[in-house]
């Protein structure tokens, strides 16, 4: 862990002027903690929310995942402290399953539904639950049509309630050939007015996902080798998605490194964790820049009272870089 904070080689790869207004020129990340093994889902828990978990209301703070671990981390601004926040976050051993077994058997994807509530993607447990303010926890989605999900990774709440959630086996032990996998698909949900669908089925690995900020359009990321593509849907009223486009193709890019997460300012823009760091674009796909850290973040999240840091959760480390752009952040703030 570190304590205080420690300024890192970060490279800003201009494709666009309108990139400078996004992250001035020169600005470097900060490295806020190291020593993990796989941290996943940020979340920041605004002032105003904290007090519900246990924050104590000095103001907010990062959550995130260890996947590996089986716990959700609590790093807290105020004194740069990394915590434990809740153990067996993922998989709590109900099943017969030995944890041994599973590659990443903990939570994956946090947001916060809007009401504040902590709602989370757990891998082992095959689910998406809320964590309620006492302690106790509501499954929301955990089969559809009678099947087990595969191992739910990241989602994000609508402003009125409607939750979409992505479903790919990564984090079942033996990933696609598992023999408890259930599902022939690797799905996006959406859970409107207590129903849930399966709203995408052709996408070999949905991943990341957000809506534009006027909510007109659902955005997905793949991880597929084969297939490294952010497609855009638009959204009914009653969650549904219709009109699939792709948005942006980085297939042409040569590796094994696919697309995780994926998360849009208040312009529109689009940050994507891609092969060579954290792609930008704008909301039409056109490319604006590329934030390149010393470890290729798997996920991210707007923070801080004004929503201008972006906080990274990268393999090992824990990273926060302010932008001149405040995000689009979990609407329970």
């Amino acid at each position: 862990m570190i304590n205080p904070p420690t300024l890192v080689k970060t490279e800003l790869t201009r494709l666009d002027s309108s990139f400078d207004e996004i992250v001035a020129p020169g600005t470097a990340a900060e490295r806020l903690a190291d020593g993990f093994s796989f941290v996943e889902g940020p979340v920041w828990l605004p002032a105003v929310t904290d007090t519900r978990y246990g924050g104590g209301g000095s103001g907010g703070y990062l959550l995130f995942s260890d996947p590996n671990k089986n716990v959700i981390h609590r790093w807290n601004p105020s004194n740069g402290e990394v915590s434990i926040f809740r153990t067996k976050s993922g998989y709590t051993g109900v099943g017969g399953v030995n944890i041994g077994e599973y590659h990443q058997p903990g939570s994956n994807g946090l947001t916060l539904d809007p009401q504040g509530r902590l709602t989370i993607c757990e891998h082992g447990n095959r689910r998406v639950t809320r964590l309620e303010p006492n302690g106790t926890i509501t499954v929301l989605a955990d089969r559809f049509e009678g099947k087990r999900l595969n191992s739910p990774n990241d989602l994000v709440y609508r402003s009125d309630g409607t939750l979409y959630f992505t479903d790919p086996p990564y984090g079942l032990p033996k990933t696609f050939d598992d023999p408890a996998k259930e599902l022939s698909v690797s799905g996006v949900y959406c859970l409107h007015d207590g129903v849930l669908s399966q709203v995408v089925s052709d996408l070999a690995g949905p991943n990341g996902l957000a809506f534009s900020p006027d909510e007109k359009f659902l955005y997905v990321d793949n991880w597929d080798v084969h297939r490294k593509v952010v497609m855009r849907y638009a959204v009914a009223t009653d969650g549904s998605l219709s009109d699939p486009t792709t948005l942006i193709d980085l297939t042409s890019i040569p590796g094994e490194i696919c697309l995780d997460g994926l998360k849009v300012d208040s312009r529109g823009d689009i940050f994507v964790s891609a092969p060579g760091g954290i792609r930008v674009f704008s909301g039409e796909g056109k490319p604006l820049g590329v934030i390149g850290l010393p470890e290729l973040p798997a996920n991210f999240a707007f923070g801080d009272e004004d929503g201008k840091s972006l906080y990274c959760t990268a393999r090992t480390g824990l990273y926060k870089l302010r932008l001149g752009v405040s995000g689009l952040r979990a609407p329970g703030r």
